[in-house]
């Protein structure tokens, strides 16, 4: 088995180590299954290989329930301006 070093900061640290307590894992089994989800997920994206893959893409977009219209750009300032204040409470 290989060694691998890490050089991360020791707020990154702790909280990798208390998360990985918390789930009953080591440090060391922890990163390994970010790790392992990280390639799971790169694996599941799939280019759109023509432009009916990219109709088709949108189709299934439209077919999902939610709300009956975009927000404009206002109401998106507003959201990003709430959770600006939010996280500066913090």
């Amino acid at each position: 088995m290989a060694r691998v070093q890490l050089v991360i900061p020791d707020e990154d640290l702790e909280r990798f180590v208390r998360q990985a307590q918390s789930e009953g894992m080591t440090l060391s089994e922890w990163l390994r299954a970010a790790a392992h989800r990280r390639l799971e997920e790169q694996q599941r994206s799939h280019p759109f290989e023509s432009p009916a893959d990219l109709e088709e893409f949108f189709r299934t977009c439209d077919a999902l329930e939610g709300p009956e219209r975009e927000p404009d750009w206002q109401e998106h300032l507003a959201v990003i301006a709430k959770s600006r204040k939010r996280n500066a409470a913090r």
